[in-house]
């Protein structure tokens, strides 16, 4: 953040003066740039007493000086990374001067960003993660850096990404895994980094295959164990819908998995058709004509 207009600052450097008369000159000498919370020190030259102001983002310090000694800040006190206005106000004379405060080259906490926390297996740039470095002070580092980006499902393959951060910011895509499980998304930048985890559970069911048997008067009619193309099992609750056509007529229930498979009594109609679905996913259809 910086202060962007000219009139800003000769604004403030007139409100520190007014109140002065001059007798003696002064002047100061200014670092261009301060490390975020670093020791830093502006010496002065003259003689007589002042006082320094410096302004700028989210932090204002006043010091008394003496005239031809430097003024000396500790370790921490100037922390907020930014664009700062310095004001020496002696008993006759004003100087004002401008530097920069810059973050920590050193990363300490990272923003981490990672969707969504849960998605189907086998998806192509499915998963997102954007990632904020920030320093000891929480300030954003906008210097280019390597973030590197891992995703990895126990058992099965590592991705691995590495990103040079813009702006203090850096962004991957990574495909969900072929098989469901339990993801760790994890994002590294220096010593620092942060941790999420991503659920990635079957997709759509790849195909239904029904079989049908007389009983008890009906036809139970049950689905094959329903899987994703990828393998994995679809998670029971899903529905599966059974139709059952004969002679203009139409029968549709609707019925969950459970333990993989979904199982219905049908009207055991001759020359029926019966066939399930789920989702936009159709099975085989079978013609029943009665027992043989």
């Amino acid at each position: 953040m910086r202060f962007r207009h000219a009139s800003v600052l000769a604004g403030l450097a007139f409100a520190f003066a007014a109140p002065m008369a001059l007798a003696q000159g002064g002047s100061m000498s200014l670092p261009r740039t301060v490390t975020a919370g670093a020791a830093f020190s502006i010496p002065t030259t003259g003689s007589g007493k002042a006082t320094l102001y410096i302004v700028g983002p989210g932090q204002a310090l006043r010091r008394d000086v003496q005239m031809g000694e430097a003024a000396t800040f500790p370790v921490g006190e100037l922390y907020n990374a930014g664009h700062y206005l310095a004001i020496l106000v002696g008993a006759s004379s004003t100087d004002t001067d401008e530097f920069d405060v810059i973050p920590v080259a050193r990363p300490e906490t990272l923003g981490f960003l990672a969707k969504p926390s849960r998605l189907p297996v086998g998806l192509h740039n499915g998963i997102s993660g954007a990632v904020y470095v920030f320093d000891a002070y929480h300030n954003l580092i906008t210097a280019p850096m390597p973030v590197s980006f891992e995703l990895s499902v126990s058992p099965g393959t590592v991705q691995s990404r590495t990103v040079t951060t813009r702006h203090g910011m850096a962004w991957t895509g990574m495909d969900s895994a072929p098989k469901e499980g339990v993801a760790k998304f994890v994002a590294r930048a220096g010593e620092a980094s942060s941790t999420r985890v991503i659920e990635e559970v079957p997709g759509d069911p790849c195909a239904i295959v029904i079989s049908a048997r007389p009983n008890a008067g009906k036809l139970e009619v049950q689905t094959a164990p329903v899987r994703d193309c990828g393998g994995n099992a679809i998670p029971d609750g899903t529905i599966v819908t059974f139709t059952e056509t004969s002679n203009g007529r139409q029968t549709t229930v609707d019925v969950p998995l459970k333990q993989g498979i979904a199982r219905v009594d049908m009207p055991a109609y001759k020359g029926s058709k019966i066939s399930a679905a789920s989702g936009v996913v159709a099975g085989n259809e079978i013609r029943w004509e009665g027992e043989r």
